[in-house]
């Protein structure tokens, strides 16, 4: 599968193709990557409904679905650090279920472009804001669904989410595809967080 970036600014696949081959090669569930020059990226075509759609269609269950995120989460961070970065993990920063493709060989996570190292609270606070993102938005259509894989999802993180709750609700308002009412959201998102973790 070719991907091709057009968007100004967003053209170096590099980095993004490092971090997958990073964590493919310790296992972890992710495309694999053929090729990455300048704005092309080919890897590997996958089959299956996206976890959110499978969630969506009934034919996976919420609180199920939360755990699959957990889970993602721990096999990601228990993958050895890149050189240079000792005391960090490789961290998705956008791992959300329109991200995890329920494959023949499980759940595979898709799009890392934000990827980066750092700590691994970062990477479970970013998924939990964008849950709650979505559970606090009036008339969302997913909202119930995202609220149910919020509870789960806190639940087997056990807390880990608050020491960087902050630094990614402000990680998520610096993102420019977020609309003023979307951001407008962040602070009773993050209390959802704060009082579903507790």
């Amino acid at each position: 599968m070719l991907r091709r970036y057009r968007e100004r600014g967003r053209g170096e696949v590099t980095r993004e193709a490092a971090a997958m081959a990073h964590v493919t090669t310790h296992g972890f569930p992710a495309p694999a990557v053929f090729t990455a020059v300048g704005t092309d990226l080919v890897m590997e075509r996958l089959y299956g409904p996206v976890l959110l759609d499978a969630v969506a269609a009934g034919d996976h269950d919420a609180g199920a679905a939360g755990r699959v995120l957990a889970d993602l989460h721990t096999k990601l961070h228990a993958v050895p650090p890149r050189a240079g970065t000792p005391d960090e993990r490789v961290l998705h920063l956008d791992l959300h279920p329109a991200n995890v493709v329920l494959t023949a060989r499980g759940p595979v996570l898709i799009d890392w472009t934000n990827a980066t190292d750092g700590p691994p609270d970062l990477d479970v606070a970013q998924t939990a804001v964008i849950l709650a993102q979505a559970a606090v938005e009036p008339g969302h259509v997913h909202g119930q669904a995202a609220r149910e894989m919020l509870v789960t999802f806190l639940g087997a993180t056990d807390g880990q989410a608050l020491p960087e709750l902050d630094r990614a609700v402000a990680r998520r308002a610096a993102d420019p595809s977020l609309t003023t009412t979307e951001v407008g959201l962040l602070d009773e998102a993050a209390a959802l967080v704060t009082a579903t973790a507790r």
